[in-house]
């Protein structure tokens, strides 16, 4: 079979708003890595505050220049660096403080800069990219700053700009900077589920880095859900060559139920305010190719397997006998309900399976057996789920 791997998309942070949602599709969103390219902003008062910038000249003055902040003339769109925002404004020989957003691209902004006469730039984040930093190829010295680090500069009385006489700040360059701790968090723009389609299906299935990744078309650090895909397929590559008689559904299935929950730290996985990331966003959790290539267990799905999932998304038996011969009705759950599932080893040959449940809220989840005992490679076995809707957790 062709094994099918697709963007969730990159219009988020908003909830259902991901796109390539069927179930027989790997829908892969969005996650940084743990590589920085760091750029510090450093205040006339000493405080420093970290960002990112691909672009690392060597020769910048680490002397403070003046600092301005975009959008004090007033006009509501100058704070954005777009076109013609410094038409009232000198920046020239000063480092300009932009906000993100509005249509204007991180380095568009920068060249409006440049081109205005402007020494350096801090790019500062709305408050719905939170912690989310990029690092871009920039036409001047950047740098760009989280929210929380951002708004120090402006806003607020007793914050920098409006509480010196004379603002002034540089850019320090410091390179790559490799293990940041929190990674892999979902990166802002990536969209989440539950799928308005067919919201009985969890989506997206994984994560996978997007952010700061080195691309050659043309050379750049690329970021975003397409370049995630890259990597995902790369990895999927590499899986008929280790397994050629797995389905693509064995290897979607290996790819998400090894999947991290985990940060670098050990921590739960987060999002771009650094709060815990729910399943929406992450779904099955962060890609680990070396555990997907060895997952213990595959759960594996005929072609006629999906034939419920259309049912229930309201096609007629003759628009789904255009894809098989058979129709079977979708069950749906209600009060009770059990489902069966069937594994394969493909782990050793003797090995032994136990399972841990996390009950969802107003959710009893009972599964038996709750031991599997394998006697040999590619030995498959049942075991079957009852969900009980608990009312009294319902209603709280």
């Amino acid at each position: 079979g062709i094994f099918a791997s697709c963007s969730a998309g990159n219009s988020g942070p908003l909830s259902a708003t991901l796109s390539n949602e069927a179930p027989w599709i790997l829908t892969v969103g969005a996650s940084t890595i743990d590589r920085t390219i760091k750029a510090t902003a450093m205040l006339g008062n000493g405080i420093e505050y970290d960002g990112e910038s691909l672009f690392q000249p060597s020769g910048f003055s680490s002397t403070l220049f003046p600092l301005i902040y975009a959008g004090a003339d007033g006009e509501p769109n100058s704070k954005f660096c777009g076109e013609g925002a410094f038409n009232k404004t000198n920046v020239s020989g000063k480092i300009v403080l932009c906000e993100r957003g509005n249509g204007v691209g991180r380095i568009a902004k920068g060249e409006e800069v440049k081109n205005a006469g402007g020494s350096g730039m801090i790019l500062m984040n709305q408050e719905s990219d939170g912690f989310s930093t990029e690092a871009n190829a920039h036409v001047l010295p950047a740098t760009h700053l989280s929210y929380a680090s951002g708004s120090i500069y402006v806003g607020r009385r007793e914050y920098y700009i409006n509480s010196s006489l004379s603002p002034v700040a540089t850019i320090l360059f410091k390179g790559t900077i490799i293990g940041e701790s929190s990674a892999p968090a979902v990166r802002p723009g990536s969209e989440g589920g539950p799928s308005l389609a067919s919201p009985g299906i969890l989506k997206p299935d994984i994560i996978g880095p997007s952010v700061s990744v080195l691309a050659a078309w043309p050379f750049s650090l690329d970021n975003g859900t397409n370049s995630d895909l890259t990597y995902n397929i790369i990895l999927f590559l590499v899986h008929p060559c280790s397994h050629p008689d797995w389905s693509p559904a064995a290897i979607k299935y290996a790819i998400m139920t090894t999947a991290d929950i985990s940060n670098l730290e050990g921590q739960p996985i987060v999002d771009q305010n650094l709060n815990i990331a729910n399943l929406f966003a992450t779904g099955s959790g962060h890609v680990n190719p070396s555990k997907a290539n060895d997952p213990g267990l595959i759960y594996d799905i005929q072609p006629d397997d999906y034939i419920s999932c259309l049912c229930g998304l309201g096609y007629s038996d003759e628009q789904v006998g255009i894809i098989a011969h058979g129709v079977i009705k979708f069950p749906m759950i209600g009060t009770t309900k059990s489902f069966s599932r069937t594994v394969t080893n493909v782990g050793e040959a003797n090995s032994t399976y136990g399972v841990e449940i996390v009950e969802p809220n107003g959710v009893s989840v009972n599964v038996k057996p709750t031991l599997l005992h394998f006697t040999e490679v590619n030995q498959k076995l049942k075991y079957s789920v009852m969900f009980e809707s608990i009312c009294n957790k319902c209603l709280r």
